[in-house]
């Protein structure tokens, strides 16, 4: 294994996993993320499975979920033998003989993901020797995930910082172009390491009638209500910007669906108690289409309620 050119945790997993299908074969070695109810393939080492990086399967089907409960071991030579693999409905799906896994973990014992590798064909006994350097990888893994996530939180905190300037002069949002730089920056992060983040579009419902019967100055102040409104729903991590007019976005990164639908709940009162009108659409990042495609079905959800709302006469 080449380890002179591993210089963070993307590279270090694919010398791993290439040092492994070479020592051991399989026809199939990953590094994965699991998330909720998702397992999620940041990795491969494929021979004939099919498996891709970006692909997500379902957590509870899956070896490794087992092997995380303690019902099967890291090694198994023979897993069709072990009753909770066998019963497993991955191996329903595909044809798996043989497992190695491992859980790779965060800096608090939390689980991050898996190491691990299936193969169609029962493998000798012997293998169950390589426990020990299987184990000895995946903590070296760990230990690189740990320091690569806690050298991108300062990161993250250094964009926010390097971006200040790039702030909507009347909320003191970020403007478009802030918005689009720490939107790329969190999609590198949440491909890398497999990060859930949650985007919602929020348009306000009833600017232009404000400025035509009120005055500019009055949706000026409505602009700004919906902002502080935003901020507060918001937590201290979340990417808060006003794109233009009555647009505004909000980015929350390790943010799973149940976290999405508190923030959205979040929003919805803040606006509310603000008596600021607004039409709101969320959408979760798919691992396989990026944060791009969920600002897009965000912005169609939101259209798609503004349309109801317009219909039930709704300002």
């Amino acid at each position: 294994m080449d380890m002179l050119n591993v210089d963070d945790f993307e590279a270090a997993s694919r010398a791993v996993l290439a040092f492994l299908h070479q020592r051991m074969g399989f026809g199939l070695w990953m590094m994965t993320r699991v998330e909720g109810d998702d397992w999620v393939v940041l990795q491969s080492k494929d021979h004939g499975y099919g498996v891709e990086p970006g692909m997500v399967f379902s957590w509870a089907d899956t070896f490794c979920s087992e092997m995380i409960a303690g019902n099967g071991p890291r090694i198994a030579p023979r897993s069709d033998e072990v009753p909770a693999y066998a019963a497993a409905p991955i191996g329903q799906q595909i044809e798996i003989k043989a497992y190695v896994g491992l859980p790779i973990r965060h800096k608090d014992g939390s689980l991050f993901g898996t190491l691990c590798a299936i193969d169609p064909v029962a493998q000798p006994e012997s293998i169950v020797k390589e426990t020990a350097l299987v184990e000895l990888l995946g903590a070296m893994l760990s230990k690189i995930l740990q320091d690569e996530l806690a050298a991108a939180e300062a990161a993250r905190a250094l964009e926010r910082l390097q971006v200040a300037t790039l702030t909507d002069g009347m909320t003191e949002l970020y403007n478009r172009t802030g918005w689009k730089r720490l939107l790329d920056a969190e999609e590198e992060r949440c491909r890398r390491y497999g990060h859930p983040a949650v985007v919602l579009v929020i348009d306000l419902d009833n600017l232009k009638h404000v400025n035509d019967t009120q005055g500019h100055a009055a949706g000026d102040a409505l602009i700004t209500g919906a902002a502080r409104a935003l901020l507060q729903a918001a937590r201290s991590g979340d990417v808060v910007a006003r794109l233009g007019g009555d647009e505004f976005c909000i980015l929350s990164v390790d943010c799973d669906r149940a976290g999405g639908d508190a923030l959205l709940t979040r929003v919805r009162s803040a606006l509310d108690s603000t008596g600021v009108k607004a039409s709101v659409g969320l959408a979760m990042r798919v691992a396989s289409q990026g944060l791009g495609a969920a600002c897009h079905i965000a912005d169609q959800r939101m259209y798609e309620e503004k349309r109801r709302r317009r219909a039930v006469g709704t300002r």
